[in-house]
């Protein structure tokens, strides 16, 4: 990331379950935000209990864009049947992956937040 200017937290904070509905809801979600260098996208998955293939198309998708555009993504609070799909698909490799925000926070330069949603 550029050092020169401070980082921007833009906060994804899908709920219940990311199949085909929530997967296109997440994927406009992100797709308002247009991805800048000086950007962190963090997907806070605390609240999402289940996630299929569709699910993981936008994250993919949400992934690429931002790195397109020299934004960073990180994923944190993963809970395990989440998890178990992202390691099943070798995803958790591709993601970086956050035990809580607050561990994403940590690797932010400056803590000014952006909530989407």
């Amino acid at each position: 990331m550029n050092q020169t200017q401070e980082t921007q937290v833009v906060l994804f904070k899908p709920q219940g379950s990311i199949d085909l509905q929530g997967g296109i809801a997440l994927s406009q979600e992100m797709s308002q935000v247009i991805p800048q260098p000086h950007q962190l996208w963090v997907v806070d998955l605390a609240a999402v209990d289940f996630m299929d293939s569709s699910g993981l198309v936008s994250l993919v998708t949400g992934l690429k864009a931002a790195h397109q555009s020299g934004c960073r993504l990180v994923l944190c609070n993963v809970k395990a049947p989440v998890r178990l799909i992202l390691e099943l698909t070798q995803l958790d490799s591709v993601f970086e992956i956050f035990h809580t925000y607050e561990d994403v926070v940590t690797i932010a330069e400056d803590n000014r937040l952006l909530v989407v949603g």
